[in-house]
C-alpha cells in the first residue's frame, strides 16, 4: 500500500498468522476488541482510504493483538524528498546564535545530508517517513572531537532516553543514521530521519553544550522550533525591526500541513524554543516577546538546560511511547507492574529498558511473581530481551507463580516488556537489577567504559576487563575519551592495562589525568584492563574501543627497520637503542652524540654534566624599621649579581624571613637604612647546597621549593598537597584576600583550568577604600551572554550583592571598581571547553560611598595606613550618609597631615550635606581638629588632597550614626 511516496509494510500480511488456528480461537470474541488502540491516530491515517479496510484482518482480533500494539510501524521510504519536504524549493541558512543553523533544500553535499532547519518550530513533524523506526537512532560520532565533547554528545543522548522511549546505539550494519560533525553550517540538523544512508547533526564552535546538543538531537528525533508553530502568534510577538538583516527567514511560521503539535499546548519551557534576543540587533532588544499570562508576567523563553514536560509528552506521543515503564540508567534499581501487589489492568503494555555503562553487564532478578498463567505465556507475560529493543535476542518468556532464576545480559542493555490482554488479574511481579563492571569479552571489538561514564564515575570501584579476540590477531585499544584524577604515579584512581589474560602479564600502563593515553596493542589475542577508583575525586571516567589487529612488526624483514620495530593501531613506526636517535629516513639509526663541529669557539661537555649548586642564606636574627611595605630600612635578596635580576624579597620588622635559596649559583644581598629610626639590624650566614628540585621535578606533582639540605614540594591554586608531601589533590577552591593588593589567577594557572570547577575569592581591604580589579591576561571560553564558563565579581560580600560584571571570552575586560572595601569574585567551568583562565591585579583605591550605623566604623586616609606615609597626588571623596533622622559624628583618633598656615598642600575638608555646595565644616591640616564633628544632617563630604612633595602618616576617622545635635557641628 502506498500513498505519498510512502509504502507501508505491515508484518502481518506475511505473517504465518494469517493462516493460523488463531483465527478461529476464542480471542474473536475477546474484549480486546475494545482495546484504547482502536482510538490511535492510525485510524484517521490516510490507510482508511486503502483496500486494506476490505481485508479479513479487520474482524480479527488480531487488530487489538500485542503484535500490533508496536509504537514505530515498519515505514520504508519508496521514493525520496528534501529534507523539508518542498522539492526544489530554496531555503535560506539559518543560524542559532551568530552559528549558521541550515543549508538550501534539496541539496547533498560530500555525501552528508545537508541540514534543512527553514522555518523551524518545535511542533512535531507531520511526515511518517521521518520517524525512527522503533525509536532507534543509530550514530556515529567524528573523530575531530575531544573526549569531554564526545561525553557531553552521549549525556544528551542519554537525556533524551531517559524521559522518552527514544534509544540511540552506535552505528553498526544499519542503513540510515546520524554522524556527529562540524558542518559550515555550524550548529545544525535535519528534521527526523532523512533515509538512505547518513545525515549530519552539526556540532560547530560555541556548540559543544549540553543544551544546545539537547536541541539538535530535538531536531533529529523530529521536532521544528517552537516559535515558529502555526498558531505562534497567539502566544509570542515577532518584533521584527529588531531582528538581524538576513535572518527574518528564521521566525516564518510554518505550513499547518508541515507539523504536528499532536495535541499539545504551545510550551514556552521548550528546550526547542528561541530565546527572547536570538538573532537580535543587540544583546538587549527582543526579536521574540511572549505574550503575558494571567499575572501580567511574560514567561521565560530560550532555556537551553534540560528537556520540558512538553518536550517530554509530545515526543512519548510522536513515537507513541508505552503508557508505562520507563528508561532506567542508575547502577542498582528495582520495578514492578502497575497496580502492584494489588493487581495489574487488563490490556496494559509497559516496556522497562535497562541502560548502563558499556563494559558492564545487567544482572536481573525477579523477586515475586504472579501473572495469569497460558500455555506458550500467550496472554499475560513479561518478556526480556539482551538488547536495546523488541528484536533483540529473546533471554526469556514468563507467566504464572514460578520466581524465574536470574538473567544476564551480553553486553550494556536490557529490555523488558510486560503486557495484559486477560480480564484474570494477578498480583503482578517485582524485580530487580544490578550492572555489574568488568568480565570476560569474547568478541572481536566493541566498547569499554568506565561505570557512569559519560557522568562522574562511582567511587570505590574495582572493575576488571578480560578481552579475547580471535586466534593469530592481536587486541587493539584506542581510547576516545579519558578524564581520571591526576597524580603523577597514578596512586588514587587509575585504569591498568597489561598485555595478555591476567593480572601477572606484562604491564602495558598505569594511566590516570586528562590526556588520553597513546593507542594500545597487545602482543597476543589477550588484554587484561582494570579501572579502580578511590572513596574521594571522581571525574568522568574513560570510553575506549577495542578491536582485533595485526601485527606488522611479525614479518621477516622486521617492518624494515634497522633496529627496533613498534607496533601501532594500523601501522608501524621504527625505533633505536638507546644511545641512538633515528635518522631522517625513520629506519636507519645513528650515534645520539658526537658529531661535526663547524663553530670557531663554543663549549664541549659530556652527555652527563653535574648539576649547578645553589646559595642558601638563613637569618640568625632580624629586627630593622618597618611593618609590611619596608620603604624605609630593609633588606633586599636578589638572585643574581644585578640589581635588576630576580628579587627574592624585600625585608624588614621583626619576623626572622624564611631560609632563602637562589636560583642560580650567585646572590645579591642589599641592606639600606634612612637617617631616623635605628633598629638592631640582623645577622645571617650563608652556604651552598645542592638543589634537589633540578632534578625531576624533586618528584613534587606540581612546584619544587628548594630549602637548605632539602626541599618542599607546594601545589597551585586550587589543589592542597597530600600526605605524601609530593602529590596534590583537588580542593575546596575558596581564597579570603585581606591584603591590599595582590595577584590571583584561575585554578591551574597558568595551564588550562579544569573542568566543574567553582572558585571563588572574598577581598576586604582597608576600611574607607575600595577594591580595584585589573586584568593582566584573560582568556575563558567565549559565549555571548558567558552563559558556560565565566568570571563574576560582586560588588560586596557575598554573591548577593550587586553584580559588577559576568566575564568572558579572550579579550582583557575594563578594570572594575567596587563601592565599598569588598568585592566577591566568583569562577565557574562548565563540563566542555577549557581555555588557560585568567592572572589578574588587586588593588586599592580610597573614596567610595560609606553608611554610617549605630556601631561604630572606621575610615583611613590610604591602605597602607600604619606601614608608610600617605602618597603623593592624592585626591579622594568619601561620602558618609545615615538613615533618615539620624546625624554622624566624627571623631579623629590620628591625624598627621603636612601643616601650613592656611593649609594649602596636604589637607582634609568636610561639608555638611551631599557634596561641595552644601555648609563647610572646616579645612583641616596638621594634627587636625581635636574634637568631634557632628553633622546637622544625614550626610558628610569628606575630601583629602596632598600634593607631590611632603608626606606624612595620614589620619585615622571613626564615624558612627547618632541623634541630631542642635546648632552645634562640634563639642568639646
Amino acid at each position: 500500500y502506498t500513498t505519498n511516496s510512502l509504502t507501508l509494510i505491515p508484518p502481518l500480511l506475511s505473517s504465518p498468522l494469517l493462516s493460523s488456528p488463531l483465527l478461529s480461537s476464542p480471542l474473536l470474541s475477546s474484549p480486546l476488541l475494545s482495546s484504547p488502540l482502536l482510538s490511535s491516530p492510525l485510524l484517521s491515517s490516510p490507510l482508511l482510504s486503502s483496500p486494506l479496510l476490505s481485508s479479513p484482518l479487520l474482524s480479527s482480533p488480531l487488530l487489538s493483538s500485542p503484535l500490533l500494539s508496536s509504537p514505530h510501524p515498519d515505514y520504508r521510504t519508496q521514493t525520496g524528498k528534501t529534507a523539508a519536504g518542498r522539492t526544489g524549493k530554496a531555503g535560506k541558512a539559518v543560524k542559532s546564535g551568530n552559528t549558521v543553523k541550515s543549508a538550501r533544500f534539496g541539496k547533498t553535499e560530500n555525501a552528508w545530508s545537508v541540514v534543512v532547519k527553514n522555518r523551524v518550530p518545535r511542533a512535531a513533524t507531520s511526515r511518517a517517513e521521518r520517524i525512527w523506526p522503533g525509536g532507534v537512532i543509530p550514530y556515529i560520532i567524528g573523530g575531530n572531537f575531544t573526549g569531554s565533547q564526545r561525553a557531553m554528545f552521549k549525556q544528551a543522548m542519554r537525556h533524551w532516553e531517559k524521559l522518552t522511549c527514544v534509544t540511540f546505539i552506535e552505528k553498526t550494519e544499519e542503513e540510515s543514521y546520524i554522524v556527529f560533525t562540524y558542518r559550515p553550517c555550524g550548529c545544525c540538523s535535519y528534521v527526523g530521519r532523512r533515509g538512505n544512508g547518513p545525515q549530519a547533526i552539526s556540532i560547530g564552535k560555541n556548540c559543544d553544550k549540553f543544551g544546545i546538543v539537547v536541541h539538535e538531537l530535538g531536531h533529529v528525533i523530529g521536532f521544528w522550533h517552537e516559535h515558529t508553530r502555526p498558531d505562534r502568534d497567539d502566544h509570542v510577538t515577532i518584533i521584527r525591526d529588531n531582528i538581524q538583516p538576513g535572518q527574518e527567514y528564521n521566525f516564518l511560521k510554518m505550513e499547518p500541513g508541515e507539523v504536528n503539535s499532536l495535541g499539545e499546548h504551545y510550551d514556552f519551557d521548550s528546550i526547542m524554543h528561541y530565546a527572547r534576543n536570538t538573532f537580535s540587533r543587540g544583546m538587549f532588544l527582543d526579536t521574540i516577546l511572549p505574550s503575558r499570562d494571567e499575572n501580567g508576567i511574560r514567561p521565560a523563553i530560550g532555556q537551553r538546560t534540560r528537556l520540558s514536560k512538553g518536550d517530554i509528552s509530545q515526543a512519548r506521543k510522536l513515537y507513541r511511547c508505552p503508557a508505562c515503564g520507563e528508561t532506567l540508567q542508575e547502577s542498582t534499581g528495582n520495578f514492578s507492574s502497575p497496580g502492584y501487589p494489588n493487581g495489574y489492568p487488563s490490556y496494559t503494555h509497559c516496556v522497562w529498558r535497562v541502560s548502563v555503562t558499556p563494559g558492564e553487564k545487567i544482572v536481573l532478578n525477579f523477586t515475586t511473581m504472579d501473572l495469569y498463567k497460558s500455555s506458550l505465556c500467550w496472554y499475560d507475560y513479561i518478556e526480556v530481551r539482551d538488547g536495546y529493543w523488541r528484536k533483540a535476542p529473546l533471554l526469556g518468556r514468563f507467566c504464572g507463580d514460578q520466581v524465574p532464576e536470574g538473567l544476564v545480559s551480553s553486553e550494556s542493555r536490557m529490555w523488558i516488556e510486560f503486557r495484559s490482554s486477560s480480564n484474570w488479574v494477578g498480583k503482578g511481579f517485582t524485580a530487580v537489577y544490578e550492572a555489574v563492571c568488568g568480565g570476560e569479552i569474547l568478541k572481536d571489538q566493541g566498547q569499554i567504559q568506565s561505570p557512569n561514564y559519560p557522568d562522574d564515575y562511582r567511587p570505590s570501584k574495582d572493575c576488571v576487563w578480560r578481552i579475547t579476540v580471535s586466534e593469530g590477531y592481536n587486541v587493539g585499544l584506542s581510547f576516545q575519551a579519558f578524564e581520571i584524577e591526576r597524580h603523577d604515579s597514578c596512586a588514587y584512581d587509575y585504569l591498568e592495562v597489561r598485555d595478555g589474560p591476567a593480572e601477572s602479564s606484562p604491564l602495558i600502563g598505569r594511566f590516570c589525568g586528562y590526556d588520553r593515553p597513546e593507542d594500545v596493542r597487545s602482543t597476543s589475542h589477550n588484554l587484561w584492563m582494570k579501572f579502580v577508583s578511590d572513596g574521594t575525586v571522581n571525574k568522568a571516567g574513560f570510553a575506549a574501543n577495542f578491536f582485533k589487529e595485526e601485527d606488522e612488526c611479525s614479518k621477516p624483514d622486521n617492518g624494515g627497520c634497522e633496529q627496533r620495530c613498534v607496533n601501532t593501531l594500523g601501522s608501524f613506526k621504527c625505533a633505536c637503542d638507546p644511545g641512538y636517535e633515528l635518522a631522517l629516513d625513520k629506519k636507519s639509526c645513528e650515534a645520539a652524540c658526537g658529531g661535526l663541529l663547524s663553530k670557531l669557539n663554543g663549549t664541549i661537555s659530556t652527555p652527563v654534566a653535574p648539576t649547578q649548586y645553589r646559595i642558601s642564606m638563613q637569618f640568625e636574627s632580624f629586627e630593622l624599621e618597618g611593618n609590611e611595605v619596608c620603604k624605609y630600612d630593609f633588606v633586599e635578596v636578589r638572585s643574581g649579581l644585578s640589581s635588576d635580576s630576580k628579587l627574592h624579597g624585600k625585608y624588614c620588622g621583626t619576623e626572622v624571613p624564611e631560609v632563602i635559596t637562589s636560583q642560580y649559583n650567585n646572590m645579591r644581598i642589599e641592606f639600606k637604612s634612612d637617617n631616623t629610626v635605628s633598629k638592631k639590624g640582623f645577622k645571617a650566614h650563608f652556604f651552598s647546597d645542592k638543589d634537589e628540585c633540578s632534578k625531576d621535578n624533586g618528584g613534587c606533582q606540581h612546584d619544587c621549593i628548594n630549602t637548605v639540605g632539602s626541599y618542599v614540594c607546594q601545589c597551585r591554586h586550587g589543589f592542597i598537597l597530600h600526605e605524601n608531601k609530593h602529590d596534590c589533590k583537588e580542593a575546596e577552591c575558596k581564597h579570603k584576600v585581606h591584603s591590599p593588593s595582590g595577584t590571583m589567577n584561575s585554578p591551574n594557572w597558568p595551564d588550562k583550568y579544569p573542568s566543574r570547577k567553582e572558585c571563588t575569592w572574598d577581598i576586604t581591604t582597608t576600611p574607607g577604600h575600595r577594591v580595584r580589579l585589573s586584568f593582566n591576561e584573560f582568556e575563558i571560553e567565549q559565549h555571548q551572554e558567558c552563559a558556560y564558563d565565566h568570571l563574576e565579581a560582586f560588588d560586596g560580600e557575598g554573591d548577593s550583592a550587586a553584580i559588577l560584571g559576568r566575564l568572558c571570552g579572550s579579550k582583557i575586560p575594563e578594570p572594575l571598581v567596587s563601592t565599598g572595601n569588598k568585592m566577591y569574585l566568583r569562577f565557574i567551568s562548565d563540563a566542555s571547553v577549557q581555555r588557560k583562565g585568567f592572572q589578574a591585579t588587586h588593588s586599592t583605591e580610597c573614596g567610595g560611598r560609606l553608611k554610617a550605623e549605630t556601631r561604630q566604623k572606621n575610615l583611613y586616609s590610604h591602605s597602607q595606613f600604619g606601614d608608610n606615609n600617605y602618597p603623593g597626588h592624592t585626591d579622594c571623596e568619601w561620602l558618609v550618609t545615615s538613615e533618615e533622622g539620624y546625624g554622624i559624628e566624627l571623631t579623629f583618633t590620628t591625624f598627621e597631615v603636612e601643616e601650613e598656615a592656611d593649609c594649602g598642600y596636604d589637607y582634609i575638608e568636610l561639608y555638611d550635606g551631599y557634596d561641595s555646595n552644601s555648609h563647610r565644616l572646616g579645612r583641616f591640616c596638621g594634627s587636625g581638629p581635636r574634637e568631634e564633628i557632628y553633622s546637622a544632617g544625614d550626610a558628610v563630604l569628606i575630601r583629602f588632597h596632598s600634593d607631590d612633595t611632603i608626606s606624612k602618616k595620614g589620619f585615622h576617622i571613626r564615624y558612627i550614626s547618632t541623634q541630631f545635635q542642635q546648632n552645634l557641628h562640634t563639642r568639646k
